[in-house]
């Protein structure tokens, strides 16, 4: 882990720049992204191709956040000539440079999960109801 001072510089360079990093953020940092472009990312998919790999994604947050992700240059679609007619999505070297820190913020999450868990119901079980 980087130390006080390495953590001190990219918070303050974070701060620094926030009207800079904020709008990027909220670009990729939302429910769906991270998930969308995981998925993407070993191989193009089909639409409803990504719509079974993501329980709980609805029809109009799957295309209103693909659309999203087209705009801002990180995947691309293209139409397929099939019958009926196939839209495939692919991510673009601009999203595929994002694979590390996702994996990275995956694999966190996969062993701090149970921690976060605790830490809720801990906190929950504290609260007194009205």
């Amino acid at each position: 882990m980087a130390d006080d001072t390495d953590l001190e510089a990219a918070s303050e360079c974070a701060l620094a720049n926030m009207a800079r990093v904020r709008p990027v953020l909220d670009k990729i940092a939302d429910k769906w992204t991270i998930l969308i472009l995981t998925v993407l990312c070993p191989r193009p998919a089909r639409f409803n191709a990504i719509k079974r790999r993501l329980d709980g994604i609805t029809h109009k947050a799957l295309a209103d956040t693909l659309k999203r992700l087209e705009r801002n240059g990180l995947v691309t679609r293209t139409v397929l000539p099939t019958a009926p007619i196939g839209v495939e999505y692919a991510i673009t070297p601009l999203g595929h440079s994002l694979r590390q820190p996702f994996e990275a913020l995956c694999a966190w999450a996969l062993e701090h999960g149970a921690a976060i868990d605790a830490a809720n119901r801990e906190h929950d079980g504290g609260q007194t109801k009205p």
